[in-house]
C-alpha cells in the first residue's frame, strides 16, 4: 500500500507558486508554499528587492522578481497568491488571471464590489481558480464548527453573535469593519446552511480617538429564517477575544480562539418557550423554562490554517472545481461590508446589502 501511495505521489504534477507582496502576509504564504507537498514556490515578487529576496531565501530560495508584468510573463508559473493591500488586488489579481494564472487573494478579495464582480467574472471565463484567502476556515476548530451544524447537531440556528476585539493596530487606509470583520463574516459564510445572504445590514461606529475612521464598530445582519448575526469589532480594546456564539434550537456551540484547550464547546442548556391560556379572557403568558444538560468540547487535531488553505487550493485547481472559500465567498462579504460602509454614512439605517445583484458591467 505505501508503494501505491508513492506512485500516486509521484505521478501527481507539483504546482509552482509565486507569491506577490513581502509585507506582512506574504512570507506567510511563501513559507507554507515553500513547505509543501503540492506546491513548489517560484518566486516571490515585490517593488522592494531586498525584502523579496530576505522572504525567498526564508523560503528554499526562490526567485526574486519586482515587476509583476515580468512575473506574470514567465510559463514556468501555475498560480499567483496576492498579499498586496486591498485596492491593488483588482489590477493585479486581473494582469494574473489573463496571464492564464490560478489565483488565491488575500482576504478581502476587493476593495469595492464592483471590482470583485469583475474578478470572478474573469475567473470564470477562463476557466481558473480564483480563491479567496478565508484562512480561519481553514483551522480545525471552524471545520469542526461547520461540520457540526452541518449535521444538524444545534437545530435551527436562531442568532450568531461574535466578538473581535484587541488592542490593534489603526490601519491608515481602512476603518476597522474593513480589517476585522472580514473573518468573522467569512466564518460566518462557511458553517452557516446556504451562506450569508442578509437581506440587508445595519452598521455602527465610532472614533473616540479622532482617526478619522471607525475604530470601534457593531454590525447587525437579519438571516433568513428569523435569525440575527451580531458582530463587534474594536479596536481600541486593552483586552483580546476572538470568540463566536452560535445559538440553535436544540444546542448553543461556543468558539474561543484563544481557549487553546478548548476552542469549540457545545451546551446542552437553553431557553424552552411554552404558551399558557389563562382565564376567560383568553390571556396568554409564556412561561419559560431552562434546560441544564451536558456540554461537550470535541478533539481537534491542530494544523496550520495556511497549510491547509493552500492545499485546497491545488485540490481545486486538479480537480477542476471551486474551492471551499471561492471568490463568490469573497464577493459575498465584500457586499457586505459596502453595505456596513453606506450604513455608517447614512446613520447606521438599514442598508440593502445586495448579496443577489447581477455582476456590473463595463469596468476595464
Amino acid at each position: 500500500m505505501q508503494g501505491d501511495d508513492q506512485s500516486v505521489a509521484a505521478a501527481t504534477p507539483v504546482l509552482r507558486a509565486a507569491v506577490v507582496g513581502a509585507g506582512y502576509w506574504g512570507p506567510n504564504l511563501a513559507r507554507n508554499f515553500a513547505s509543501s507537498d503540492d506546491w513548489e514556490l517560484a518566486a516571490v515578487c515585490d517593488l522592494d528587492r531586498e525584502r523579496a529576496r530576505a522572504v525567498a531565501r526564508a523560503s528554499k530560495d526562490a526567485d526574486v522578481e519586482t515587476s509583476v508584468d515580468e512575473l506574470l510573463a514567465r510559463d514556468d508559473i501555475d498560480a499567483v497568491a496576492v498579499a498586496t493591500p486591498a485596492a491593488t488586488h483588482y489590477e493585479v489579481v486581473l494582469k494574473a488571471l489573463r496571464a492564464g494564472k490560478h489565483v488565491v487573494v488575500e482576504k478581502p478579495l476587493a476593495d469595492t464590489t464592483e471590482r470583485g464582480h469583475r474578478m470572478v467574472e474573469e475567473a470564470r471565463a477562463r476557466g481558473l481558480v480564483l480563491m479567496t484567502d478565508h484562512t480561519f476556515c481553514y483551522t480545525a476548530a471552524i471545520e469542526k464548527v461547520h461540520e457540526i451544524i452541518a449535521a444538524g447537531e444545534l437545530g435551527e440556528v436562531l442568532y450568531v453573535d461574535s466578538v473581535r476585539i484587541n488592542l490593534g493596530l489603526v490601519q491608515p487606509d481602512i476603518d476597522v469593519f474593513w480589517d476585522l470583520a472580514p473573518h468573522d463574516l467569512s466564518i460566518m459564510d462557511y458553517v452557516l446552511p446556504g451562506g450569508l445572504e442578509p437581506e440587508w445590514v445595519s452598521a455602527q461606529g465610532a472614533d473616540p480617538i479622532g482617526a478619522g475612521k471607525s475604530c470601534v464598530g457593531y454590525l447587525f445582519l437579519p438571516l433568513p429564517g428569523g435569525a440575527t448575526a451580531h458582530v463587534h469589532v474594536n479596536w481600541l480594546s486593552p483586552t483580546k477575544i476572538r470568540n463566536m456564539t452560535i445559538g440553535g434550537s436544540r444546542r448553543t456551540l461556543v468558539w474561543d480562539d484563544l481557549n487553546l484547550a478548548q476552542r469549540v464547546s457545545v451546551f446542552d442548556r437553553g431557553v424552552d418557550l411554552a404558551t399558557q391560556q389563562l382565564n376567560r379572557l383568553d390571556r396568554t403568558e409564556t412561561m419559560v423554562s431552562y434546560r441544564l444538560g451536558d456540554t461537550w468540547s470535541p478533539a481537534l487535531k491542530e494544523r496550520e490554517a495556511l497549510g491547509a488553505m493552500i492545499s485546497e487550493f491545488a485540490d481545486s485547481i486538479r480537480g477542476s472545481r471551486a474551492p471551499a472559500t471561492d471568490g463568490a465567498a469573497g464577493l459575498r462579504v465584500v457586499r457586505i461590508l459596502e453595505a456596513a460602509t453606506r450604513s455608517l454614512a447614512s446613520g447606521g439605517r438599514e442598508v440593502p446589502a445586495d448579496v443577489t445583484a447581477e455582476p456590473v458591467r463595463g469596468l476595464p
